[in-house]
């Protein structure tokens, strides 16, 4: 841990509740409320990544299909940069009013409303007459996203039982490449239509993970917390016995979770005015909205743009002309990254995140480097009228590299990241800041990516290799450590100890400090009450 580090993390909560979590043996599987939630929780909030992985590798797949650059009369340069923005750009307008949605209708209606304008949107951009109406389509697809990945996410993180909330907030953003590889195996199965359904099909079809979470989402309890907040402190500890009381000393821990919830969030609201002006109020939450801040452009700002958007343009660079072998190559990368996000996501209770994190960055840096090289050697050669085999094969290669190395921190930890550094009280702010910040990334850089490849070809990659590097001191000094400790253990781990302690106190009320009083608990009403007091 960087210098200092640990003196401005004063705050972090001693673990009772992710103690007790951790001594339960039995596994989710074996839980039938448990493995319900979960299962509901795929077609939902996990099937919101679907959404931008589909996005992402449609428009990547689609500037490859013949007929949509007939159609769209080959666009290049700033226009061809401004289609694939439109969705960052929707993103980044509807961002101010998701906090607002988010805490007055909840987790679930937020999901549902989101998905609702994405199924607007991609009914507009099949239906497509010119590209000025393809872009507003895709402004639309993009103002509906944000909404569901700060209500999936959240809602992800608080209803998932604490062992096993870090790889599933984990697996959320691991669906994204589900989507990519649906929309690659589709738009490589249209290619070669002769009409202007080559590219219509995959755009209507982005219609369809919005049209799971409109069936499905209401399936779905709401968040506890968010419950709390309302007043309705009976409903969430309800769904906390459904659905976290499974475990060999469920009641106890059910109501060592509760009181833990409630009183931090207590806590929170009285230190709050649930507003944007609480984020900047303290140096805590100055600190978070950096570390949010800088995550959002490292998720973006890393070089992936290039391969999820430019793939065709960057394979063209050193060689690749033909359509159908580029539509194999996008969809083996696509199933390549699926792979890789899976297996890094079943390792993050197992692994510290600023380890992750450091490995993720200085890896990247290592290939980034390495493809540069490569690209530098093809192009040459290539402009020589002599190409190199050798270095087309090495750009080749570091660019499958790079899934594995970006996977380790930038995918599989976003979210979780996310969710444990923010209280519940600015959750939603806090995941809307970091949404702002990657979606303006992922603007500037889809649309400047193809004018900086045309312009100076290998020698853009020079600009994200020095990136990298900022990225590596930047993740050294200031991430902090939040392994181990569930997301009310978490809430103050920049603010004073005293409020951690106040938090903890209320759970020893309940379950000791050093040993468990097993008896200390009964149910009553279906609640699992304080003996003393049942």
């Amino acid at each position: 841990m960087a210098i200092g580090t640990a003196k401005r993390e004063k705050g972090k909560s001693d673990p009772i509740i992710q103690r007790l979590a951790n001594e339960d043996k039995i596994w989710f599987f074996r839980k039938p409320n448990l493995l319900y939630l979960y299962l509901m929780l795929f077609p939902t909030c996990m099937g919101i990544e679907l959404t931008s992985g589909f996005d992402s590798q449609m428009i990547n797949a689609l500037q490859i299909v013949p007929s949509w650059n007939t159609y769209f009369k080959n666009p290049t340069g700033s226009l061809k940069g401004i289609i694939a923005a439109a969705y960052s750009l929707g993103a980044i307008l509807s961002l101010p009013f998701i906090p607002i949605v988010n805490d007055k209708f909840g987790r679930r209606w937020s999901i549902f409303g989101g998905s609702v304008i994405m199924v607007i949107g991609a009914l507009i951009q099949g239906f497509a007459q010119h590209a000025g109406m393809y872009i507003v389509a895709r402004m639309v697809l993009g103002f509906g996203i944000p909404t569901c990945i700060v209500s999936g996410s959240s809602l992800i993180g608080e209803l998932a039982y604490p062992k096993e909330r870090p790889i599933m907030t984990s697996l959320f953003n691991v669906a994204y490449f589900v989507g990519q590889i649906v929309a690659a195996a589709i738009c490589f199965g249209t290619n070669n239509i002769d009409s202007d359904w080559a590219w219509r099909i995959p755009s209507l079809l982005q219609i369809c993970p919005s049209l799971l979470q409109i069936i499905f989402v209401f399936f779905l309890p709401e968040s506890p917390r968010w419950l709390i907040t309302k007043d309705r402190a009976e409903e969430a500890q309800d769904i906390l016995i459904m659905y976290h009381g499974e475990a060999e000393r469920g009641l106890e821990f059910v109501q060592a979770e509760f009181v833990q919830m409630q009183t931090t969030i207590q806590l929170e609201l009285e230190a709050s005015k649930r507003s944007w002006t609480d984020l900047v109020k303290t140096a805590g939450m100055r600190r978070r909205v950096l570390i949010t801040t800088m995550l959002g452009l490292f998720t973006q700002w890393s070089g992936n743009t290039l391969i999820s958007y430019y793939l065709g343009d960057l394979l063209k660079l050193i060689g690749y002309q033909d359509s159908n072998y580029i539509q194999k190559i996008n969809v083996s990368i696509a199933c390549w990254s699926l792979f890789c996000g899976v297996t890094v996501s079943l390792l993050v209770t197992k692994i510290r995140r600023r380890v992750m994190y450091l490995a993720c960055t200085i890896s990247l840096l290592c290939c980034y480097t390495a493809w540069t090289v490569a690209m530098q050697k093809s192009q040459t050669a290539s402009k020589g009228g002599t190409p190199n085999q050798a270095a087309n094969i090495a750009t080749m290669f570091f660019i499958y590299a790079y899934s594995p190395c970006y996977n380790m921190g930038y995918n599989a930890l976003t979210y979780t990241y996310m969710v444990e550094i923010w209280p519940y009280a600015e959750r939603s702010r806090g995941i809307s800041v970091f949404q702002l910040f990657g979606r303006l990334a992922s603007f500037f850089t889809t649309f400047v990516n193809p004018i900086g490849l045309d312009s100076v070809g290998w020698q853009y990659l020079i600009s994200y290799c020095c990136w990298l590097a900022y990225e590596v001191i930047f993740v050294y000094f200031f991430f902090p450590e939040t392994f181990g400790r569930t997301l009310e253990e978490l809430a103050f781990m920049f603010e004073d100890k005293h409020l951690t302690d106040a938090a903890v106190a209320a759970v020893q009320k309940v379950v000791g400090h050093d040993h468990h009083d097993r008896g200390s608990l009964e149910e009553k009403d279906g609640r699992a009450v304080p003996r003393e007091i049942a």
